[in-house]
């Protein structure tokens, strides 16, 4: 009995995994498992018909009304047709249906409900099996005032349910909603926008924690999210971009863009998953391109030819940066080289628009680059730090990215067209913007590696060793070409000079401890060349120093620095 009761569940679980392929689910959504996050969403039902004509061709049809009147102008689609309503707020799309979703642009003044927590109404789902059937959905607006407004930009949330991930997470989102709440009462309208990565795929599987238990622990965040595509929120099990983006897709649209105040935005996905030998329960390489595949490109065309103001600040959100983490060059100018494979044919298509801001995330380090004249890149560092691994080594002092950035988010600040922004580091207030160390006092003993000093020699990136030359370093994490920063001992001006180098409370904070536990530091987690570091030299060991730093909008951030400053895991 028990082997035919065997031979029924195997035979059972090939015709599902056969039945899902037939119609390109993923394997997560087909799954049969008892878990409310794993269960396979009915199809959808169309709204209920209010009197609205079939056109032939047109496969979607619906109203958008504010208070049950029409509005018109709204654009709508399916992530390849883009259309308006017209003066009835009726809209029509001829719409093949492969993206299983239709979606409206929220207009500038407007904001729609939320539903299963902070997701945005903003999207219906669509029967993509029955393409030819016409389905009407209609969406309800409404009216509001968001010319002041912020966005609460999160990269890298990396949750899995390892690592204590969870719990250092609700701490996270505990800050973020403090902040939230300030905002709130100095009358912003604040929405959260993901820059990707809010899952882990290696672990789907193996934890049982997919992109729709990220997208649950997201909920924790008290403002409407949008959310954002990386390259590990794909499903390791398909070395195909289109079939291995399917899960997300069941929660939210891949691309899609909305307004805010005198803001328009647009995220994208800038992630071609490749993830060679990936197969139904056999995760691949995980690869993938960095690049707007041709499909997405061409909707971003005819949703930036509705934009008629292109001198309105143009906000564009995707996972991996436009350019690469930046050096300095033998002038001692930072570089910039692009990142993004298609790189020029998306900024070429941005040439019209005077004020873009591109936030991305990927890096896990906190850069800005302004090389072209109207496009500021803002790289946010990770909500989870080095993978969540920082915070737990260090029995909660140090929660640090790779560049010795504090985890944490960026914070942008609207209002009719102006724009200000700062990054918020998760246990500190917002004007914690750099930190200092003494050179002198920067060593990390054999001791404190538990004597694998051959291990840790490979990372220790010369902090291994005693420094008596007098410098200060400062890492100034939001660094761009606008910021100041001023350095005096006794009242004399000291030399600023910039410099790329390594963090050095980072690898304190993670090769060290990994190294003491003779344990391997994993490779991508490791600190990272960063260039927003300065240094100075004092005339002596025991000397004060005063450090002004001044943001691009005249705040400023000052520390007076008394020397010998003590280096270890509580430093500030």
């Amino acid at each position: 009995m028990k082997t035919h009761q065997r031979l029924w569940k195997f035979t059972y679980a090939i015709t599902l995994l056969l039945f899902c392929s037939m119609f390109g689910w993923s394997a997560t959504a087909c799954s049969g498992s008892d878990s409310n996050e794993n269960k396979k969403e009915p199809t959808p039902k169309p709204e209920v018909n209010t009197g609205i004509p079939d056109k032939q061709g047109m496969t979607i049809k619906g109203k958008i009304t504010c208070e049950g009147k029409a509005v018109a102008q709204v654009v709508v689609s399916d992530g390849i047709e883009v259309t308006t309503t017209n003066e009835q707020g009726v809209y029509y799309l001829p719409s093949k249906k492969k993206y299983g979703y239709v979606f409206i642009t929220i207009p500038a003044g407007y904001e729609v409900a939320t539903k299963n927590g902070n997701m945005p109404d903003f999207f219906r789902k669509v029967n993509s099996i029955k393409a030819n059937m016409v389905e009407q959905h209609d969406f309800t607006l409404t009216k509001v005032d968001n010319q002041k407004h912020a966005i609460v930009a999160m990269a890298d949330f990396h949750l899995a349910n390892r690592n204590d991930d969870l719990k250092q997470f609700a701490e996270v989102a505990s800050d973020i909603n403090e902040t939230i709440d300030r905002l709130k009462r100095q009358g912003y309208k604040v929405y959260g926008l993901s820059l990707g990565d809010e899952s882990w795929d290696v672990y789907w599987y193996e934890r049982q924690f997919n992109i729709k238990e990220a997208v649950q622990q997201i909920k924790k965040i008290d403002a409407p999210v949008f959310h954002c595509m990386g390259n590990h929120d794909n499903d390791p099990y398909y070395a195909n971009d289109w079939m291995a983006e399917k899960a997300f897709i069941d929660c939210f649209p891949i691309y899609y863009s909305f307004n805010a105040g005198n803001s328009h935005y647009v995220v994208l996905d800038n992630i071609e998953y490749l993830n060679n030998g990936g197969s139904l329960g056999t995760i691949g390489d995980r690869s993938y391109n960095t690049t707007i595949i041709k499909e997405q490109m061409e909707w971003l065309k005819k949703d930036l030819a509705l934009v008629k103001d292109k001198t309105q600040p143009l906000v564009i959100a995707f996972h991996a940066p436009l350019y690469r983490s930046p050096g300095l060059d033998i002038l001692g100018n930072p570089t910039a080289t692009y990142q993004l494979d298609n790189a020029q044919e998306f900024t070429d298509l941005l040439r019209e628009f005077k004020n873009v801001q591109v936030l991305s995330g990927h890096t896990h380090d906190n850069y800005n680059i302004a090389k072209l004249n109207n496009i500021h890149e803002h790289n946010t560092s990770a909500i989870c730090a080095t993978w969540w691994w920082t915070n737990k080594l260090t029995n909660n002092r140090q929660h640090i990215c790779r560049d010795g950035t504090p985890g944490g988010y960026g914070v942008y600040l609207f209002n009719d067209n102006n724009l200000e922004w700062y990054y918020k580091s998760k246990g500190h207030d917002k004007g914690y913007q750099f930190r200092t160390y003494d050179l002198n006092k920067v060593y990390i003993s054999p001791e404190q590696v538990n004597g694998n000093t051959k291990l840790f020699s490979s990372y220790a990136r010369g902090y291994n060793k005693t420094n008596n030359n007098n410098e200060v370093l400062i890492n100034v994490w939001n660094f761009d070409k606008g910021w100041n920063i001023e350095v005096t001992e006794d009242g004399k001006p000291l030399t600023v000079r910039r410099t790329v180098g390594y963090d050095p409370l980072h690898i304190l904070c993670y090769e060290a401890p990994r190294c003491a536990d003779n344990k391997e530091p994993t490779g991508a987690f490791v600190t990272t060349r960063t260039a927003h570091l300065f240094k100075v030299k004092a005339s002596n060991a025991t000397s004060t120093l005063h450090i002004k730093v001044t943001d691009s909008f005249g705040n400023t951030f000052e520390e007076t620095m008394a020397r010998p400053k003590a280096f270890d895991t509580y430093m500030k």
